[in-house]
């Protein structure tokens, strides 16, 4: 665990079972017994073999009514919840997080802290678990394969066989539709007690928080203030239909205990991780290759912009997308209204006719598309706009840049 200030990111999932980790196993690099690094992965599941809402259970369906009803949640979707437990050496010492049945022919979804090591130590490799159990809400246990895992987005994706155990699927919501102060339930197994509930409320949404698996940010995280602990990493948290709209991935806190500022991955990016899991084993993200600041109305005054919104390049990395596409990063810093800013770089204001309104929004738009892409930029540079078209290439593990 990383600590670089009073204020720390605590891995949820951080409850060991003892010993020093010994990690083994390999990142999983594609196709099975391929040598594959870079895939294109096309947007509808359809065209990959598989059905639309593969691997997710269709029999999954949403409670009946709107009233937040925790016992009635817990009743529901507890069989489907489940304890994962990740052993990385032969001595037997691992970890322990939370995860959720999505489909009857078992797929499990997980956070990716839980079952490798990535974000630990300097490497740059990422190592997995040399073994995985799943624990289920009756007590028994059934060993699981690891499908893949999405460092960038904390998440991982599992898979029993269906003949092990009887399986319950949860369905999954739209996390675009949360809003603050909607109720939520987060299920798992905090400090290894396993089929554990705890309630709360939506503090706020689309948080742009670090990542705790790579050197990338989260954009669009929900927070909760559920309490939320040690060992919940990878479980669900359910809206008040009791569909899945987020894994819990962090706790915010200065002592290391729960103290109601959790956060969780919002469910649209775990689906999209989960499908290129299913499909190809490993993720691709677009990369632009560039650091961005938020123009704000009072920034864009004191800039001398027309537009009040928009995302400002501050950096354009070497021989990277954007650069090779001739766009411009700041040529000077100075300090407005108690914070360094960029002057002289590009303004971004739309990609592909969509209006960008700040630094997230270039994360969200370049994520949502693939390696190999072409955008187009709409930017101001000298007081004019125009027309810049990019051919997007794929995310670094390492990056100088974050988008």
């Amino acid at each position: 665990m990383r600590r670089s200030a009073p204020l720390v990111l605590v891995v949820l999932a951080a409850a060991i079972l003892g010993g020093s980790l010994a990690l083994l196993g390999a990142k999983l690099t594609g196709l099975a017994g391929g040598g594959t690094t870079t895939v294109y992965v096309p947007r509808d599941a359809r065209d990959l073999g598989v059905g639309l809402n593969e691997p997710v259970s269709a029999s999954a369906r949403p409670l009946v009514g709107n009233r937040f009803d925790p016992a009635r949640i817990y009743t529901a979707r507890s069989p489907g919840v489940v304890t994962v437990y990740a052993f990385f050496d032969k001595a037997d010492s691992g970890a322990q997080g939370s995860g959720f049945v999505v489909s009857e022919s078992g797929y499990i979804l997980t956070s990716a802290h839980v079952i490798t090591d990535a974000g630990e130590g300097d490497s740059a490799k990422t190592n997995e678990a040399s073994r995985v159990f799943i624990g289920f809400k009756d007590g028994d246990r059934a060993k699981a394969e690891i499908v893949g895992w999405d460092v960038y987005d904390d998440v991982a994706l599992l898979r029993v066989s269906p003949d092990a155990h009887e399986l319950a699927p949860v369905p999954l919501g739209d996390s675009s539709q949360v809003r603050a102060g909607d109720p939520v339930a987060a299920m798992g197994s905090p400090f290894g007690n396993e089929d554990s509930i705890a309630v709360g409320v939506v503090s706020a949404v689309r948080r742009s928080i670090m990542s705790l698996t790579s050197l990338y940010k989260v954009v669009d995280a929900i927070q909760i203030d559920a309490p939320i602990t040690h060992g919940n990493s990878g479980g669900p948290l359910f809206d008040a239909r009791g569909r899945v709209i987020g894994i819990n991935a962090q706790i915010r806190t200065d002592s290391g205990a729960a103290e109601g500022v959790g956060f969780a991955i919002p469910i649209n990016a775990a689906q999209r991780s989960m499908r290129q899991l299913a499909a190809v084993g490993h993720v691709v993200y677009a990369y632009l290759g560039v650091t961005t600041e938020t123009l704000t109305p009072t920034l864009a005054r004191h800039l001398g912009y027309d537009t009040s919104r928009g995302a400002i390049l501050s950096t354009v990395r070497d021989d990277s997308p954007a650069d090779r596409a001739g766009l411009r990063g700041g040529s000077e810093a100075e300090m407005f209204n108690g914070e360094t800013i960029s002057r002289g770089g590009d303004l971004i204001v739309a990609i592909d006719g969509q209006a960008v309104r700040s630094a997230d929004d270039i994360v969200r738009q370049v994520a949502a598309r693939l390696p190999g892409e072409s955008a187009s930029l709409t930017i101001v540079r000298d007081g004019e706009q125009r027309v810049v078209r990019v051919r997007l290439g794929e995310r670094p593990e390492a990056p100088e840049t974050s988008r």
